[in-house]
């Protein structure tokens, strides 16, 4: 992993696989919520899964890919782990975010070495205009700004690094800073909420939990595939929800 091509070429393979097969993370965790003068309170549990493949991006030349992908990810009860249905009488929205792709190009990725295993850091804030402006969404807005922090760490073993696998063992964690869901009706009310989950590379989408691919299934089952070509824009829990609410 001596030049930017050969280190996204490593974090290609614990990420996804080079030659092209659906590769399924799963994760679990919890969502905090936070604001002036409150204590920190534990408001979900949260299980999550996103199904990718990687191709090759004929535009970008032999060291670039695409990756496409589908995720899904569910609020649950903090207490029971069940998948919640309401919240305080208010519909919980989930995530069905169709696509969530990437374009990568080669970059010097944060790495850490941890002796045996080897650690690819993503760190990446976002702030752009939000699809929901607060003069169309004044119950569900937090800002004009959509802003988030998303963290991401992948561990992989060094020394399946260092063998010609296309696809190696991977864990990894995820934490998020966000402002509230809009489905949670808070509007510009200070604070927000802070996503922290750990998962794994599964050896496959059947080893999902039964539970989490039976409401995928009856809910929207192609989630259980990769896309199969790019497509554009991304879904995000903020496009959804517009989508599932127009502005009138």
């Amino acid at each position: 992993m001596t030049t930017p091509a050969e280190l996204l070429r490593s974090f290609a393979r614990t990420r996804a696989s080079l030659d092209g097969g659906e590769v399924t993370y799963w994760w679990s965790g919890d969502v905090y919520s936070w604001a002036p003068d409150e204590p920190y309170q534990r408001v979900f549990g949260f299980e999550g899964l996103n199904v990718a493949r990687l191709l090759q991006d004929p535009e970008g030349g032999p060291d670039a890919y695409q990756l496409l992908t589908r995720e899904a990810a569910f609020y649950l009860d903090p207490v029971t782990r069940e998948i919640l249905q309401t919240w305080r009488d208010l519909p919980v929205v989930h995530i069905w975010n169709d696509p969530a792709n990437q374009k990568w190009r080669p970059f010097p990725i944060p790495t850490t070495d941890l002796g045996g295993q080897v650690c690819f850091s993503l760190e990446i804030p976002l702030a752009y205009p939000s699809p929901l402006p607060v003069a169309e969404y004044p119950v569900h807005s937090a800002g004009d700004t959509y802003k988030a922090l998303e963290l991401f760490q992948f561990f992989a073993d060094r020394a399946d690094l260092a063998g010609p696998a296309l696809s190696v063992p991977a864990t990894m964690s995820w934490t998020r800073m966000s402002q509230w869901l809009p489905w949670m009706a808070r509007g510009r009310r200070p604070g927000g909420l802070t996503y922290h989950c750990r998962g794994r590379k599964l050896g496959s989408y059947a080893e999902v939990p039964e539970r989490t691919r039976a409401y995928v299934a009856d809910h929207h089952p192609e989630f259980a595939q990769a896309p199969e070509k790019w497509s554009e824009p991304n879904e995000t829990s903020w496009t959804y929800f517009r989508k599932l609410n127009p502005p009138k």
